[in-house]
């Protein structure tokens, strides 16, 4: 019987990525049941830039980018940091080379994929069901899902919201073409739903968390009836191949980084409020939101959930073809073995 903890599993997963890739330059592969297409063998290169992609909700990658963590872990290698708005812009700069690595919701994965762009899962935190929301002015008539027919949902395309609102749509009984969706970034959409321009507002914190505190909105439901609401780490293939040492400790650190935010609460709610500007309120409230939520290597239940949402899009026609998320999904081959019981996502 595996007697192991998670974190000694992840620990393991860890040390095996480091020392395989180090000693073998193999990359990462797929754990699932057909790898992903692997390209001819290249030479191994050293390592001379990071670009890493982060958006406000990103905490972990927030630490480490305030902390200065990355930088002492790859001294000479240069460090560039860019925050996007939502996890759409992100993926487009990472598949087109801008980027290496960055983390996003469940849904831009999905149109990424579909789209032919070649960046793979590289690893996932726990799902956050309580961190997003499709909200309403408190004063609205909406009072069920059902009553969204005919009404304008502001949402971001492609972003996590966006599988919200399907799920919504579906739960209520209701067709796509039922609703009128109004595709804006955040502070757009949250400008139109201030004004009553739009009649609902699909978001995730901590803008959430945000408008929560300052007009006190109607939740009208949330991720926990709705989706997991899954986060995923991504990389370009280039330096999952190239780099998998690098990538093991950025991993790692991603880890620490979160057992900081849970150890040190008060601190953390500071950290991410300098960086972001947010009143320490709505950073309190947005991490309460938020689970414990350490890296690991994705578990089959989340590949399938996963697979669930690109099924979902693929349906109502919003992506143009099917797609199989396990065709991307790239870990370590010798880390098969911690994948009989990687950590667990509830």
């Amino acid at each position: 019987m595996n007697t192991q903890t998670p974190f000694q599993l992840r620990r393991r997963f860890l040390a095996i990525a480091g020392t395989t890739a180090a000693w073998w330059g193999l990359g990462l592969g797929r754990a699932h049941a057909q790898p992903a297409p692997e390209k001819a063998a290249e030479p191994l290169q050293p390592l001379q830039q990071l670009r890493i992609g982060y958006q406000k909700s990103a905490v972990n990658l927030v630490v480490l980018k305030q902390q200065g963590v990355l930088e002492k872990r790859f001294p000479g290698v240069k460090m560039t940091w860019a925050e996007f708005p939502a996890g759409p812009q992100l993926l487009e700069a990472l598949a087109v080379g801008s980027l290496e690595f960055g983390l996003t919701g469940d849904s831009p994965p999905v149109f990424a994929q579909a789209a032919g762009k070649d960046l793979l899962y590289v690893a996932a935190e726990p799902p956050k069901p309580d961190s997003s929301a499709i909200l309403v002015l408190a004063d609205s008539p909406i009072k069920t899902l059902a009553d969204l027919k005919g009404k304008k949902i502001a949402l971001q395309k492609g972003s996590s919201e966006h599988y919200l609102v399907v799920r919504a749509v579906e739960k209520a009984g209701l067709k796509w073409s039922d609703i009128q969706p109004i595709y804006l970034v955040p502070a757009d959409a949250r400008a139109a739903f201030e004004r009553k321009s739009v009649d609902a507002w699909a978001i995730w914190d901590p803008f959430y968390a945000a408008i929560e505190l300052d007009i006190r909105p109607r939740v009208l439901a949330s991720g926990r009836e709705l989706s997991s609401n899954n986060s995923f780490y991504l990389a370009s293939r280039a330096f999952a191949v190239q780099h998998g040492q690098a990538l093991a400790v950025l991993l790692d650190e991603l880890t620490r980084a979160d057992a900081f935010v849970q150890a040190r609460r008060k601190d953390a709610i500071k950290l991410i409020a300098d960086f972001s500007g947010l009143d320490a309120g709505i950073v309190s409230l947005f991490l309460r939101r938020r689970p414990a939520s350490p890296v690991g290597p994705l578990s089959a239940a989340t590949v399938a959930d996963q697979q669930r949402v690109a099924d979902a899009f693929f349906k109502l026609g919003l992506i143009p073809r099917p797609v199989q998320v396990a065709q991307i999904v790239w870990q370590l081959d010798a880390a098969r073995l911690a994948q009989r019981n990687p950590i667990t996502h509830k």
